[in-house]
């Protein structure tokens, strides 16, 4: 019989690739977010230059940048922003404690799951902006109405997402959970909070960008301030700069917001990569 030491000795296997290198995506590219937005700038300004583009269909973009600096300097745009980011903040806060409060109320019991999730069900088969003219009538159109308004969407969105992660764990996780003896609150704690976050933050990322869409209509519905309703007074007087600047303003919000999530969303579950690496 041979001798174990005359065999050959075994060759480590490579590590085996991740998953975005099998599927051939390579390594991710270095700002690579910044990308299309630039490469739409660089159009816009040569289609602006050559003559290509009307400027009383859409402004140059040093126009627009020199708008933005007139806007700043006079008061008018740091104004606006701090008034939006203030009615963005406080319904995107309250909207979001509210629908994951009563994601974990219905996710974690079926009495919960009984008088929550039908409720909520047919809230989302009624678009948020549609609950204006009622909520006009209730609140007037203050400050109140559109955090409501808002708070409403983000809490919509909160409670579907989060309710989701955590009544979808795995079966298996439960098994093992039995298996080592877990009682139940050990089990949400170490098992169902933690699974849910991806869910948890995927339903933050949808509620910031959804916020933002709700503000740019409720600023322009009677309003006296905000980026929208300076947006609205540009439109009357045909001032495409003025819009553009605005919708910029919108554009750096959401962008900035989601950047700021995924950065929190990377750090709170740095264990995965660690799990599957």
């Amino acid at each position: 019989m041979t001798h174990v030491l005359d065999r050959p000795a075994a060759v480590a296997a490579p590590a085996a690739p991740t998953r975005r290198t099998r599927l051939g995506l390579g390594r991710p590219i270095p700002y690579g977010r910044v990308l299309g937005p630039t490469l739409i700038i660089v159009v816009w300004s040569v289609a602006s230059a050559t003559g290509a583009l009307d400027p009383r269909i859409l402004s140059a973009p040093w126009t627009i940048v020199r708008t933005g600096i007139e806007l700043t300097e006079n008061g008018k745009l740091p104004e606006s922003v701090l008034t939006s980011l203030q009615r963005a903040a406080l319904g995107f806060f309250f909207g979001a404690a509210t629908g994951t409060l009563l994601a974990i109320a219905s996710g974690l019991s079926r009495v919960g799951e009984a008088l929550i999730d039908g409720t909520v069900q047919v809230k989302r088969a009624i678009p948020s902006l549609g609950l204006i003219p009622l909520l006009i009538l209730w609140l007037g159109i203050g400050e109140e109405f559109k955090i409501v308004v808002i708070a409403v969407t983000i809490a919509t969105i909160m409670y579907l997402q989060t309710h989701a992660a955590l009544t979808g764990i795995d079966s298996r996780y439960v098994e093992l959970a039995e298996a080592v003896g877990l009682n139940r609150a050990q089990y949400v704690r170490k098992v169902v909070f933690p699974g849910a976050l991806p869910g948890f933050f995927l339903g933050l990322r949808l509620a910031v960008t959804a916020s933002w869409l709700s503000l740019v209509v409720l600023e322009q519905i009677n309003a006296t301030s905000g980026i929208g309703y300076l947006m609205f007074q540009a439109q009357n007087y045909g001032q495409t700069d003025v819009i553009v600047v605005g919708l910029v303003v919108y554009g750096l919000f959401g962008f900035v917001s989601d950047a700021v999530l995924r950065l929190v969303e990377r750090r709170a579950l740095a264990w995965r990569r660690t799990l599957s690496g």
